[in-house]
C-alpha cells in the first residue's frame, strides 16, 4: 500500500457508523517493520487525532486515551507487538480495531497466524506474492500454525498436495522425474521456498544425509533401506552405503505406501527396475539362499530369482514340489505377482504335473475297462486339467525362454508318459471287452440320457433345462461343477455317461435327444426315429415331437436377450435345450485349434452365466449340463509315428479319428467296434477307431485337436445336475467368505517393528469361499501409519495350523500418544469394506532405530 491508499483505507474505517456501546473509533496501526515511519508525518485523516506508541510511553498513552481525552477518535501508530501479556493497553486494543498496511502483517492477519511467526512468513514472502498460491495455502484450513506446519503447507501448495504431509510431498517430487535439473517441483521449491529446508526434511524423515544430494540416489536409498528390513544386514553388506542409519521404518512405510497405491505404483515399478540395475541386485541375490529373500517385496528381480530357482529345480529334477508350491503361493500376496502371474501359473501347473507323475511313478497300471474308466473319473483326469491350465498360462508368455523349457518337460510327461500309457492300456481293455458291446457295468450310456434323467421329470410336470456344450470333456465339467458349487447357492452333482463312438457331434447330439432309435445312412447322415437330426431346427422338431411345450436355442441367442425377452421366449416351456459350441468351434478349425484351451476358459464363464440366467431370469431349478463328446488335444506337432494308414476299407465316412464302414475286417492299429448297441442299422456298421491317440493319415491340417475316437478324454462324457436352492430353502447353504482373525491377545505395541499372527477360521470348501484382505495400522483419523500386508485366505487344509499367517508390520517413526487409540484395520480387497478395526495402544517410549 502507498500512503494515499493507507489514507483512504483509514478514512473508511473511521467513517464507519459507531457500533452499540462504541463512543468513538480507536485504531491501532501496527507497522512491525517500520515501513511507514517517514510517511506518517504526511498522513491526514479528517477529524482524527494522531499518536505514536513506543515502548517508553505505553502508560502515558493509556492515560491519554482513558483520562485526558475520552471522546476524540485516535489513530495510534506503533511498531510494537500488541498481543504480549505485559502490554498496558491490552484491554484498549481488545475493544479497538487493529490496522496493518504492510504485506506480511496482512498475511499474518488474514491467515490468523501468530505474529511470533512473522519471520517465517517474511522468509517466504515471495511465495505469498501470488493470489493463486495464497488461495491454495489458505484452503488447507490450518487451525494452529507452527514454523514446521507453515513450511509443510508451502511445500504442499507448490507440489499440488492437498494436505501438509511430507510423505505425499516427497512422493510427488520423486514421481515427476528423478533428474534434478528437469524436476518441475524441485524447481518450484528452489524458486519459492528454500531447497535446503526441503533436503533437511528429507534427512529428518528418512535419514538421507549425503553431501551431494540427488533425487536418484534418494530413491535408491529409500528402496534399498526398505529392502533391508526383509533381509539380514550381513547378507547385503554391499548395499550398506544405501541403507539409512536412522528412521529406517519411515523408508519402509514410504515405499510400501507408494507400491500399494492404485495408480502411482506404475512409476514406482519403473524406478525400482532402474534401481536394481544401478545396485546390481542380481549379483547379490544370486549368491543368497532363496529363504533369505523370499519374503522381500521391493524389487522385481526378487520374483525373477524365485521363478528361476523353481524352474531350475524342475529342470534338474529336484523333487521339492511342496516347497515350490509354498513359494508360488507366498508370492501371490506380493507386489510384483501380477507382472509374473502367467509364469507363476505355468510353474504351478508344471509342479502339479510332476507331483502327479511322482504319485504314479510305478506307472499307470493295465486293468479292466471299468477300472480304468473309474480311475480316470476319480484321479487321472486331473492330468488333463493341469496340462490345459499350463497352456492357458503359457500362451500369455509364449515367447519366454523359461516357459519354452517348461513346455519340453510338460510334453514329455503328458504326451509321452501319461497319454502314452493311459491310452494304450485303455485301448487294450476296449479291444478285449467292448468291441462287440459298447457299454460298461454301472455306467449309463449317453444314448440313455433322456430316458434316464429327463423323461420322468417332464412327465411329472417339472420344468427342465438341458445345456449341451459341444466338446466339453469330463475334466472341464468337473471344474464347472466346482465353480457352481462354490459360487452359487445351488448344488451341482457330477456323474458320467459313456459317450457314443465314433465320438462325433452328429452322433453325440442325437444321442441326447428323446428317441427310440438312432440310425446312420450310407451318406453318413444321422436320423432319430427316422427324422434327420442335423442342425438346430431339426433337433427342435424332434424335441417338440416328444414334448410340445419345448424349445431349442443357441446359447448366444439367450445371452443376447434382455431379462424380459428371455421370460417371453421361454414362457410356458417345460423342456428347454440350449446348445453351446465355443470349444468345438475353436478346436475344429486348423487355423484356431491352438486356441482350444483359451476357448475352454471362455466356455466356463459362458456356461456359468447361462446357469445364472436360468436361475435368476427364468426361475429354473432343474438344470442338466452335458456334452456330445470330449476331445484329444496336444500342443506339440505330431510325429509321423502318431499317424497310421487307414488300410483298404470301403468307408461310409472317414476322418482323423474314425472310419465308419459296412465291412468287418481286422485292421492293424485300429479298434473295430460293432455299432449295433449304439445305432439300429440293418447293415451292421462298424466303427474303426485308431488305438491310443493315433490319427488316421489324411490330407490337410488340423491334427492336434481331434475327437471321434474311443479315448477316455473323448468318451467320458460329463453330466452335471444343477439343482437351485434358494436362500431359506431346505438344504440351502449360504455362500460366505472365510474370516481372517487376529490371534494375538495383546493389544499393545511397544516396538516399531512387530509381528502379528492371523488365522483363517474355516477351510475353503463348498459354499465357504476365499477372502483376500489387506491389513495395516491406522490412527483415529484413518491415516495409515504402517506398511500394508495382504492375506489370501484360500487355504483348504483341515489342520488349523496350516491356516495361520504370520505378518511383519513396521510403524512410521513419528511421535505416538500412549493415551490415544490406534486401529489394526482389516479390509476386504474385493469390496473395499473394512471388516474389522481392532483397537491398539502404541507405547514406543523413545523412538529407536535399533528395533529387532
Amino acid at each position: 500500500m502507498n500512503i494515499n491508499q493507507i489514507e483512504s483505507a483509514l478514512s473508511d474505517i473511521f467513517n464507519e457508523p459507531l457500533k452499540d456501546g462504541e463512543q468513538r473509533k480507536i485504531v491501532f496501526w501496527v507497522d512491525k517493520d517500520d515501513e511507514f515511519t517517514e510517511d506518517i508525518q504526511q498522513l491526514t485523516v479528517d477529524n482524527v487525532k494522531f499518536h505514536t506508541l513506543t515502548d517508553r510511553n505505553q502508560f502515558q498513552t493509556k492515560y491519554l486515551l482513558e483520562e485526558e481525552d475520552t471522546t476524540s477518535p485516535y489513530l495510534i501508530y506503533t511498531n510494537l507487538e500488541l498481543g504480549v501479556e505485559d502490554n498496558w493497553l491490552a484491554d484498549t486494543v481488545f475493544y479497538s480495531k487493529t490496522f496493518y498496511a504492510d504485506r506480511i502483517s496482512l498475511i499474518l492477519s488474514e491467515l490468523q497466524i501468530d505474529p511470533s511467526l512473522r519471520a517465517v512468513i517474511k522468509k517466504y514472502e515471495r511465495f505469498f506474492n501470488n493470489k493463486e498460491r495464497f488461495k491454495k495455502f489458505s484452503a488447507l484450513n490450518i487451525e494452529t500454525y507452527s514454523e514446521g506446519l507453515i513450511e509443510l503447507s508451502i511445500m504442499s501448495v507448490l507440489c499440488n498436495v492437498k494436505t501438509p504431509d511430507f510423505e505425499e510431498i516427497l512422493k510427488t517430487v520423486l514421481m515427476d522425474t528423478l533428474e534434478d535439473t528437469e524436476n518441475r517441483f524441485l524447481s518450484l521449491l528452489e524458486k519459492f521456498f528454500d531447497i535446503e529446508v526441503f533436503w533437511k526434511y528429507v534427512s529428518n524423515h528418512y535419514g538421507y544425509e549425503r553431501e551431494k544430494k540427488s533425487l536418484k540416489t534418494l530413491f535408491i536409498q529409500l528402496v534399498v533401506t526398505a529392502f533391508s528390513q526383509s533381509v539380514a544386514d550381513e547378507d547385503i553388506w554391499d548395499l550398506e552405503v544405501f541403507i539409512s542409519n536412522r528412521n529406517k521404518t519411515n523408508a519402509v512405510v514410504f515405499i510400501d505406501h507408494w507400491m500399494h497405491h492404485k495408480t502411482d505404483y506404475v512409476i514406482f515399478d519403473e524406478y525400482a527396475e532402474m534401481a536394481e540395475q544401478e545396485i546390481q541386485l542380481s549379483n547379490i541375490i544370486n549368491n543368497l539362499p532363496i529363504g533369505i529373500f523370499k519374503q522381500a517385496d521391493t524389487f522385481p528381480y526378487i520374483d525373477r530369482a524365485i521363478i528361476i530357482y523353481i524352474a531350475n529345480g524342475l529342470v534338474t529334477q529336484l523333487e521339492d514340489y511342496e516347497e515350490y508350491t509354498k513359494l508360488i503361493k507366498l508370492r501371490r500376496a506380493k507386489h510384483y505377482y501380477d507382472n509374473f502371474a502367467s509364469i507363476y501359473e505355468a510353474l504351478y501347473y508344471t509342479v502339479k504335473i510332476h507331483e502327479f507323475y511322482k504319485e504314479h511313478q510305478q506307472g499307470i497300471p493295465q486293468g479292466r475297462a471299468i477300472d480304468l474308466y473309474k480311475a480316470y473319473v476319480n484321479d487321472y483326469h486331473l492330468m488333463d486339467t493341469y496340462y490345459r491350465k499350463f497352456y492357458v498360462a503359457y500362451d500369455e508368455e509364449s515367447n519366454h525362454d523359461l516357459l519354452k523349457k517348461l513346455k519340453t518337460l510338460i510334453e514329455d510327461l503328458y504326451t509321452n508318459w501319461y497319454m502314452g500309457e493311459l491310452s494304450s492300456h485303455w485301448s487294450q481293455a476296449v479291444e478285449s471287452e467292448m468291441t462287440k458291446d459298447w457299454s460298461l457295468p454301472g455306467v449309463k450310456n449317453q444314448q440313455d440320457f433322456y430316458s434316464a434323467f429327463i423323461d420322468s421329470k417332464v412327465r411329472n410336470g417339472e420344468r427342465v433345462f438341458v445345456i449341451v456344450s459341444d466338446a466339453m470333456r469330463y475334466e472341464i465339467g468337473v471344474e464347472l461343477a466346482e465353480r457352481l458349487n462354490t459360487e452359487t447357492t445351488g448344488v451341482c452333482d457330477v456323474e458320467t455317461l459313456l459317450g457314443v463312438v465314433p465320438s462325433i457331434t452328429k452322433l453325440g447330439m442325437p444321442s441326447l435327444l428323446p428317441h427310440k432309435e438312432i440310425d446312420i445312412d450310407t451318406n453318413g447322415r444321422v436320423f432319430v426315429d427316422g427324422k434327420d437330426s442335423s442342425g438346430l431346427e431339426n433337433r427342435k422338431k424332434i424335441i417338440a415331437s416328444k414334448v410340445s411345450e419345448s424349445i431349442a436355442v443357441h446359447f448366444q441367442d439367450v445371452l443376447s436377450m434382455n431379462k424380459a425377452g428371455r421370460r417371453e421366449t421361454f414362457k410356458g416351456k417345460k423342456l428347454v435345450y440350449i446348445y453351446h459350441d465355443t470349444i468345438d468351434a475353436m478346436g475344429d478349425k486348423a487355423s484356431t485349434e491352438v486356441y482350444t484351451f483359451n476357448a475352454v476358459e471362455t466356455s466356463l464363464n459362458q456356461l456359468y452365466d447361462l446357469v445364472k440366467i436360468i436361475r435368476d431370469d427364468l426361475s429354473g431349478t432343474n438344470v442338466f449340463i452335458t456334452a456330445d463328446h470330449g476331445f484329444l488335444y496336444q500342443r506339440d506337432e505330431l510325429e509321423e509315428s502318431d499317424k497310421i494308414a487307414q488300410g483298404s476299407i470301403d468307408a461310409i465316412e472317414e476322418k482323423r479319428r474314425y472310419i465308419i464302414s459296412k465291412e468287418l475286417n481286422g485292421v492293424s492299429g485300429q479298434l473295430a467296434i460293432n455299432l449295433s448297441t449304439i445305432i439300429k442299422n440293418d447293415q451292421q456298421l462298424t466303427a474303426y477307431l485308431p488305438k491310443a491317440t493315433l490319427r488316421n493319415k489324411m490330407q490337410g491340417s488340423g491334427i492336434n485337436f481331434v475327437h471321434g475316437g474311443a479315448s477316455l478324454q473323448e468318451v467320458v462324457v460329463p453330466l452335471l445336475t444343477f439343482k437351485n436352492k434358494r436362500t431359506g430353502q431346505k438344504g440351502a447353504k449360504v455362500i460366505k467368505k472365510v474370516d481372517i482373525k487376529l490371534t494375538n491377545t495383546t493389544r499393545k505395541v511397544t516396538n516399531s517393528i512387530f509381528n502379528l499372527e492371523f488365522f483363517q477360521t474355516e477351510k475353503v470348501e463348498d459354499k465357504i469361499i476365499p477372502r483376500t484382505v489387506v491389513i495395516y495400522m491406522a490412527d483415529e483419523e484413518g491415516s495409515v501409519i504402517s506398511n500394508e500386508e495382504t492375506i489370501i485366505g484360500d487355504r483348504s487344509f483341515d489342520n488349523p495350523a496350516e491356516r495361520t499367517f504370520k505378518l511383519k508390520f513396521v510403524l512410521k517413526s513419528i511421535p505416538y500418544n500412549r493415551n490415544k487409540t490406534y486401529y489394526l484395520t482389516i479390509k476386504d480387497t474385493e469390496t473395499g469394506m473394512v471388516i474389522e478395526k481392532i483397537p491398539f495402544n502404541i507405547n514406543l517410549g523413545i523412538i529407536s532405530d535399533f528395533d529387532f
